[in-house]
């Protein structure tokens, strides 16, 4: 049988490069002898050891998709899920597609579309529709309880139906407070790509929040006490947002750290960044929980955290916002010397 003309496969190979040369998504081509005939960058960066003229699986050692190569036949296309765990965990869907070259000559076409972030955010709305489901589902069965026992048993009886009316509306406020909290999590996640653009004095900020939160604080037996310079500490942000990040972190050091009767805010220039910092002096947090306090509804104590009205997405609020503002979080803690949590911004001059 006659051999394709060299010229003819040689055309149709730089045909082939120059459509995947500037492909965003990682291309592959196998040329008729299953070597590696022309790839792109992306292509380079998922394999690095990816070496043209050299077989396919010195570089991807995947049996299905060598397999599915092998087996590729001109205008067909196989599908098949490739995991990489080195250097990060990702899932691939690999597009396998046999291509004719020249006369009889056949290559194979290997296009990787990145599933990771997709397989993270559909993991991520299971999580968070159950989650809000199990947060809503307790307050929501404690009134419909309350509220038969109302209309039965306890309908003529003043003094239970004045306790339960009491817990009904800490219940209902719990909810409010999770929605709330939704909701403004929710409108920074949508702003949290545009940096804000106004100068605000995180000192005044602060001051204002500390002077808001001063009664809870003495209902508890807490004293806050605040050291930072009289000169003024400007940074481009949101003042509402800034507001929520004292709010928060105050309020959970109030809350959790009662134990210590003393939470000390500070407010210092470091270099280039104004670090705001808020300690407590309770009973601290285990170095396993601190990896994962800023996720959604996570909660050291869960039972604790509801007794003492928290939603658990106080502390996933404080980051979205530092994140929008181009800072950082930093959380220090040891089990029962209380727990310290930084927020670096950038200062303005």
């Amino acid at each position: 049988m006659q051999r394709p003309n060299l010229d003819t496969l040689q055309q149709s190979l730089a045909a082939a490069r120059a459509m995947v040369a500037n492909v965003p998504d990682p291309i592959v081509l196998v040329g008729p002898d299953g070597h590696v005939a022309e790839t792109n960058v992306a292509a380079h960066a998922m394999l690095p050891t990816l070496r043209l003229g050299y077989p396919l699986s010195y570089a991807l050692r995947s049996p299905a998709i060598l397999d599915a190569v092998a087996a590729a036949v001109p205008g067909a296309t196989a599908s098949v899920e490739h995991l990489t765990r080195v250097p990060t965990e990702r899932t691939f869907d690999v597009q396998i597609t046999g291509i004719a070259l020249a006369a009889a000559e056949r290559g194979v076409m290997l296009l990787f579309r990145d599933l990771t972030e997709a397989r993270r955010l559909e993991r991520m709305r299971v999580a968070f529709i159950a989650n809000v489901s199990h947060e809503l589902r307790t307050p929501l069965a404690s009134l419909v309880g309350f509220i038969e026992t109302l209309q039965g048993p306890a309908r003529d009886d003043p003094a239970s139906r004045e306790r339960f009316l009491d817990i009904m509306r800490d219940q209902a406020w719990r909810m409010t407070r999770l929605i709330d909290d939704l909701l403004s999590l929710s409108r920074i996640e949508l702003r949290e790509h545009v940096a804000p653009d106004r100068r605000v004095d995180l000192r005044l900020v602060a001051m204002q929040m500390l002077d808001t939160l001063r009664p809870m604080a003495r209902e508890r037996g807490v004293d806050i006490a605040i050291d930072c310079s009289p000169e003024p500490a400007m940074v481009l942000g949101h003042d509402d947002e800034l507001s929520r990040v004292v709010e928060n972190l105050a309020e959970n050091a109030i809350k959790y750290g009662e134990s210590g009767k003393r939470v000390d805010v500070a407010l210092t220039r470091r270099g280039s960044e104004i670090e705001l910092s808020v300690r407590d002096y309770g009973p601290g947090i285990a170095h396993e929980h601190l990896p994962r306090l800023t996720e959604r509804f996570y909660r050291v104590d869960a039972a604790e955290s509801r007794g003492k009205g928290g939603t658990g997405l106080g502390l996933a609020i404080v980051k979205h916002i530092v994140s929008r503002h181009r800072g950082r979080l930093a959380i220090e803690s040891e089990p029962g010397q209380g727990a310290v949590f930084r927020v670096l911004l950038p200062a303005l001059a």
